[in-house]
């Protein structure tokens, strides 16, 4: 899943140094500062009908403005404006500066403003792109590919693309529009009626999903089976769009492989070891957001929710005065947390729960507070345990952590002495595995940028003495490290990628063999695309089901240098 930036905390966490001087580097980890040029000049602003405050109308009984640039009356240059330099008011001999002690031309009076009131005011003009709502109409349509991203389903109405949630590919369905107007370039729909269904639809197993409901789960309405198949088709599509690639030139079998045991007819996998809430303003309950909504489905039970979450009772209680309460079930200890954040200027309840549970808040500056507790969870992966604190980023599915790990570490084939980079290494993980494999005659470098994890990775791995963890930004920080080669390298980075500009600089570096860990195909594919250009393809493609009922999985990537661009 993507990653979410940890609130800050409000303990202290050490003094950053200073930073080196313009156009130099500082010290490693930090940001030297810039240089700035000159800001180019602001163009006027106008108003819709694409007036100046010069050429506006006059208003009734306005003076006559004096006109900016250009000529004035009997062909005479105008005054410039003020703040620009006049080309007539520098003579100098040779094209140098002025001549010393020539007198300065008198600057021109600004013409006089005109009052506040009789300045021709700019109707608000309407966002988007217009025309009448659709919201509301309904039609039959035949629902074509499955969409990347949102559990959308691709159809058409009169030449016009619907981005259809709740149906399934060959499907022929009513859809109602949720969103778009006659001018809209698409309309976003829901099918309310199903007239002819695929194989693969099933009846919900939650009765908060469905139509106007709760946005969390995608596919409720499709088997285990086909749901992988729905992602089998997202990724083959982005493979080939994105990084020109078929399934077999990206190493990949074609599958996206179940995780956990397996399930009972009907049964939902309860893998969501973490669950933000959101409380209603005018009951108090817990529930949680329609889909691209503020809007509140109040539940009495997520499905999905793992068992220690669900255990905490949650949803049978008062919440009034927050605006919402993260719950944390950590695997592998008995740790729970709960994470308030309580509205502007309400007091933080008093809060009983039927289990043990640490508290912490969350307030207006977006500052952490333990309340009651430990302001962490332990977890358990990888034969160690891992400090996580301030709700900060850990894998949400309960095999995640070692299904990942168990991958990376097959596709690298770490050996004993290798270097190794971790970038985007959250708390840890991968560099703790790598440091391992490659023992006390080999080094892992981790960069982060996030301060707590930072801070919780180099607790978890105080002991291993081949590891260092660096705070900073992986493009700020890995061009200063000097690091010009390493033989591993391992990338987790967020939903939006790596990108094009730090790919390249990995491929300089010559690694044996990259991991990419990717929560979004489409980004995995642009970077895979980016890697092509400087000489590395996929040898192997993994993809696994980590994230059931919705339209997310995760894909581990392994790469190596093309035969004869190798080092």
């Amino acid at each position: 899943m993507s990653r979410n930036t940890p609130p800050r905390s409000s303990g202290k966490s050490g003094k950053s140094g200073k930073a080196g001087k313009a156009g130099q580097p500082g010290k490693v980890g930090q940001v030297a500062r810039p240089r700035w040029g000159a800001k180019a000049a602001r163009p006027a602003a106008t108003d819709r009908d694409g007036y100046t405050a010069q050429t506006a109308p006059l208003a009734p009984g306005e003076p006559p403005r004096e006109p900016v640039g250009g000529q004035g009356a009997g062909g005479q240059p105008n005054p410039a404006p003020v703040g620009r330099v006049r080309t007539g008011a520098l003579k100098a001999s040779g094209g140098g500066a002025a001549k010393k002690g020539a007198a300065k031309e008198p600057r021109a009076p600004r013409a006089p403003r005109p009052p506040r009131a009789a300045r021709p005011t700019a109707p608000q003009v309407p966002k988007g792109p217009g025309g009448d709502p659709l919201v509301g109409e309904r039609y039959e349509v035949e629902i074509g590919a499955v969409a990347h991203g949102g559990g959308h389903c691709v159809a058409r109405h009169e030449g016009r693309v619907l981005f259809v949630r709740h149906a399934l590919p060959g499907e022929r369905v009513i859809v109602e529009v949720t969103e778009g107007t006659t001018k809209s370039r698409f309309l976003r729909a829901d099918a309310v009626e199903i007239l002819q269904p695929a194989k693969d639809r099933i009846e919900p197993p939650c009765p908060f999903s469905g139509p106007g409901r709760c946005g969390g789960c995608d596919w409720q309405h499709v088997s285990p089976g086909g749901q992988r198949k729905l992602k089998v088709q997202v990724l083959t599509e982005q493979l080939a769009k994105l990084a020109g690639l078929t399934p077999a030139e990206a190493g990949w079998d074609g599958s996206v492989e179940p995780v956990g045991g397996k399930l009972q007819a009907g049964e939902v996998p309860a893998w969501r070891t973490r669950v933000q809430y959101t409380v209603d303003g005018e009951s108090g309950q817990v529930g949680l957001r329609k889909h691209r909504s503020h809007e509140v489905q109040l539940i009495d039970r997520c499905l999905i929710a793992a068992p220690g979450v669900t255990e905490l009772g949650i949803e049978a209680r008062d919440w009034t005065g927050l605006a919402s309460v993260e719950a944390i079930a950590a695997t592998g200890s008995s740790d729970r947390q709960l994470i308030l954040r309580p509205l502007p200027g309400e007091q933080l309840p008093l809060v009983e729960l039927d289990k043990p549970v640490s508290i912490s808040r969350i307030d207006e500056q977006e500052l952490f507070h333990r309340v009651h507790g430990r302001n962490f969870v332990r977890e358990r992966a990888a034969g160690r345990t891992w400090r996580v604190s301030n709700g900060g980023f850990w894998q949400i599915h309960p095999e995640a952590p070692e299904t990942l790990v168990d991958a990376v570490l097959t596709g690298l084939d770490p050996q004993w002495g290798e270097n190794a980079l971790d970038l985007y290494c959250g708390v840890g993980l991968f560099a703790g595995a790598l440091a391992d494999r490659v023992g006390e005659d080999g080094a892992v470098l981790g960069i982060e940028s996030s301060k707590q994890a930072v801070l919780d990775a180099r607790h978890n791995l105080a002991e291993l003495e081949n590891v260092q963890i660096e705070c900073d930004k992986v493009e700020t920080l890995l061009p200063r490290t000097g690091i010009t080669s390493t033989d591993l390298i391992v990338l987790d980075p967020p939903r939006a990628g790596a990108g094009r500009e730090t790919v390249q600089h990995l491929v300089g570096l010559q690694a044996r063999r990259i991991a990419y860990v990717a929560c979004d195909p489409a980004a995995l594919a642009r970077d895979l695309a980016y890697f092509a250009e400087g000489g590395y393809r996929p040898v192997s493609l993994r993809a696994f089901d980590l994230f059931p009922m919705t339209h997310h999985f995760e894909c581990v990537a392994i790469l190596e240098p093309v035969a004869g661009e190798s080092r």
